[in-house]
């Protein structure tokens, strides 16, 4: 069977490794990046480069972004327009959901097919069955190039709406982050009381283990709208998260990260809801009126 033929454009460590994964998968592979000495070992490989971004359209069935943001498709693409009649265009750069949907207006209107997609891997990821991929976008554009995109991580298709696959990737990097600077601060914390990070990071990572158990737990009482203090209460969290603060204050390390928490739950606590759970707090970040 004939293998399409890809585009990728963005060269930075994640397209590099895209551009390996179709290669090593048999696919005709052209790539284009501003910094042109990118390509130099993809094209050992067998990659062709191309001499600027409208021969890099042109050249591919599916055309694949891997860039910082959306502004960098524009720039890039901008100058190419005339070539993206008929073309897939697949970007996979971290955008908010609103930039999504206006590129995905945007191709539509120089006559591209659009698929919004968000990575769920590092580059080391690409081409590992436990990596996966959000899709959103038109049902049938992602049907046709599920097979190619497939070649670089699993496939999660999130519905019609282009906006959606950026959303999920969002959501899933806002835990990430979060979480990964809680883990800096309490390493923090630690190393001004002697300890190093190696001996502290198997119990931090026991705790986080415990996080599906917990967020499966949460989830349906939150989906209910419900919040009983039955399990915790937002009066015992909030004394629990001021701990936490002063533990940091008492050895100089930046409490700022903690205390933003702390005001979190001392809004939840001024709302009424020292009662309820934790959860309550989902109130205090939603939009008023919803």
């Amino acid at each position: 069977m004939r293998k399409k033929s890809v585009t990728v454009i963005g060269l930075g460590p994640m397209g590099r490794a895209m551009v390996t994964a179709f290669l090593d998968s048999g696919h005709p592979v052209t790539v284009w990046n501003r910094t042109r000495s990118r390509a130099d070992g993809l094209v050992a490989k067998g990659a062709v480069l191309a001499d600027d971004p409208a021969g890099a359209v042109s050249a591919g069935e599916i055309v694949v972004l891997s860039l910082t943001d959306y502004d960098a498709m524009y720039a890039i693409l901008g100058p190419a327009t005339g070539a993206l009649t008929g073309k897939t265009l697949v970007n996979l750069s971290s955008d908010t959901p609103d930039k999504a949907r206006e590129a995905a207006a945007w191709a539509a209107g120089h006559g591209a097919y659009y698929l919004t997609g968000g990575v769920q891997a590092a580059p080391d990821g690409i081409g590992k069955e436990e990596s996966f991929t959000f899709y959103s976008g038109p049902k049938s554009v992602f049907e046709s190039s599920r097979e190619v995109l497939e070649v670089l991580t699993r496939t999660d298709y999130r519905g019609e709406d282009p906006g959606l696959a950026a959303l999920y990737y969002q959501l899933q990097l806002g835990v990430f982050w979060t979480a990964s600077v809680a883990f800096l601060h309490a390493l923090a914390v630690a190393d001004a009381h002697g300890i190093k990070a190696a001996e502290l990071v198997p119990y931090l990572s026991d705790t986080m283990a415990t996080m599906p158990d917990f967020f499966g737990f949460y989830g349906p009482r939150i989906d209910a709208g419900e919040h009983p203090g039955d399990v915790d209460r937002l009066s015992m969290g909030v004394a629990s998260v001021d701990h936490v603060v002063r533990t940091s204050e008492d050895v100089g390390v930046d409490p700022s990260l903690v205390a933003a928490v702390l005001a979190v739950f001392e809004r939840g606590i001024a709302a009424g809801h020292a009662e309820d759970s934790f959860t309550s707090l989902i109130e205090t970040f939603r939009k008023p009126g919803s």
